[in-house]
């Protein structure tokens, strides 16, 4: 008896369909064989679905059990295709019908009872379900029932248990289609971050809000305690909702990755990831034999915070300059390449020194110059030339501390950065690019014309700070979004100087250290 059962795995962040053959055939002994590059997880499903279907009131056949997963060519992992294996089993053993099967998609991990546990990239198979035009139902884990209902076009069911999947195929006691969350966003806490919290700081928030309405990466440096983190924790408050082609897109790296919450819908809130600084370049950017997202892939759509950037490998930070060019990354293996999207906002805390209290006049600077020096070195130029803006964010004062005056709330800065956003949608609405950040060379020429005026304040800026031509581009493009967030249509002397205001580390006060 041979049968056909439809199911799917992940390749990167999409879907590919998956046959599993099972085969039970009479021979004088029993045994069991798996092909079809499985791998370790795939290959114990034997034990898994075995004890499943017994717990459940089931034999297994005492035949010899061929099972194949079909293409033999692209390496299968992971427990889904347990679901799929004991479906088979029962089919062979004619508990089930071929027309009970037929236009049904299974995925699933069995526990030992039955049970039917949550898996991972249940989005992903559902978007790729859902453009099979002969697929009539997709049949995943209760706990992934709400995440992949999120993709239109696809009946989905969710499956609590083996013998409640059985009565469903009989239609002894159907099992109701998942509903899509409606919900445009969750309500937001009364203790949710948000700027209101942060005392004084204003040049640090304006900074940040020009960073946020451009999409430009961000490095703040300043002594410990002046709430460099603090302020990079709230940044997600102030950015432009996710629209939801993003959230899907956000939703199945996270889902791919094993970080969705079991039984939670579309990820609706944009990422905020902040990794320790001994994380590997795996870690960081994605690896590994099956490869998987990194950090910089689940911060997509988001901010990845690094703190004490200095104290990152440099090989690890230096990785990260490709995926910050690109928006994605590429990782090669033997038999293929994928590749996971990574179009996240940089933000990164840094001390001064390696004391962290150079130029603050309230404490004293144990470091020598050779020392600063060295620190900062190790932060290499082509990736500060990355980094848009570099801002001092100094101590606060006795008085901003015991301030209690509210300061302005993340909603407030959050209606500029949308305005801004909605002028950036309009001008690039012919281009591939949504924000000034992203902005090339061509792009410059293009939208950064500047005035006589303009271009003596800059040829002055260049000769002064020696900035590069990579940095030379990066202060229009945040000088573009200063005039954006002011409502004007060309850079003003005004915005180019705010701009080179934000170079911090190619100013004197850095280099004479």
């Amino acid at each position: 008896m041979l049968s056909k059962i439809w199911s799917a795995a992940t390749l990167g962040i999409d879907a590919v369909r998956i046959v599993v053959e099972v085969h039970a055939a009479g021979a004088k002994l029993p045994g069991f064989n798996m092909v079809g590059l499985p791998d370790t997880a795939v290959r114990e499903s034997y034990a898994r679905v075995r004890s499943a279907l017994a717990n459940c009131g089931f034999t297994w056949p005492h035949k010899y059990v061929t099972i194949n997963l079909s293409p033999a060519d692209v390496r299968k992992e992971g427990s889904g295709f347990d679901l799929p294996i004991a479906i088979g089993i029962l089919r062979a053993s004619d508990v089930i019908s071929d027309h009970e099967l037929r236009g049904r998609l299974f995925v699933g991990e069995l526990s030992l009872d039955g049970a039917v546990s949550p898996v991972r990239g249940a989005l992903s198979i559902s978007s790729f379900a859902s453009r099979e035009p002969d697929l009539r139902e997709l049949l995943v884990p209760a706990a992934n029932a709400r995440e992949a209902a999120a993709v239109r076009g696809v009946r989905v069911i969710g499956v609590p248990s083996l013998p409640a999947l059985l009565d469903h195929l009989r239609g002894e006691s159907p099992i109701d289609a998942a509903v899509p969350d409606e919900t445009d966003s969750a309500p937001r806490a009364e203790d949710a971050a948000d700027y209101s919290d942060v005392r004084g700081q204003a040049y640090a928030k304006r900074a940040l809000e020009v960073a946020a309405a451009g999409a430009h990466n961000i490095l703040m440096i300043g002594p410990p305690g002046s709430g460099k983190t603090m302020l990079a924790r709230r940044m997600p408050t102030i950015l432009p909702g996710l629209s939801l082609d993003e959230s899907i897109e956000t939703t199945k790296i996270h889902s791919v990755a094993g970080v969705l919450r079991p039984g939670s819908g579309l990820v609706r809130e944009r990422p905020f990831r902040a990794p320790h600084h001994t994380i590997s370049n795996a870690g960081l950017v994605g690896g590994g034999s099956t490869p998987r997202p990194g950090e910089v892939s689940l911060a997509h759509n988001g901010v990845l915070f690094l703190d004490e950037l200095s104290e990152f490998r440099r090989d690890v930070l230096e990785v990260m300059r490709q995926p910050l060019e690109d928006g994605h990354v590429t990782i090669s293996r033997a038999l293929r390449s994928l590749s996971f999207p990574a179009r996240f906002t940089l933000a990164a805390a840094l001390n001064p020194c390696p004391c962290g209290f150079f130029n603050d006049p309230r404490h004293q600077c144990d470091c020598g110059e050779f020392q600063i020096s060295r620190y900062l070195a190790k932060i290499s130029g082509p990736l500060l030339d990355r980094i848009d803006i570099q801002i001092e964010v100094p101590a606060l004062a006795p008085q901003e501390i015991v301030a209690t005056a509210p300061a302005e709330a993340s909603a407030a800065i959050r209606e500029r950065v949308d305005a801004a956003r909605t002028i950036q949608r309009a001008r690039f609405r012919r281009h591939a690019i949504e924000a000034n950040g992203d902005m090339s060379t061509r792009h410059l020429r293009r939208f950064c014309e500047l005035d006589r005026e303009c271009v003596k304040r800059l040829d002055e800026a260049i000769e002064r700070l020696g900035l590069s031509a990579r940095a030379y581009d990066r202060v229009l493009k945040v000088a573009r979004t200063i005039a954006d967030l002011g409502g004007s249509a060309r850079i003003e002397p005004g915005h180019l100087s705010e701009a080179i205001q934000y170079r911090a580390l190619d100013r004197a006060y850095f280099r004479s250290s």
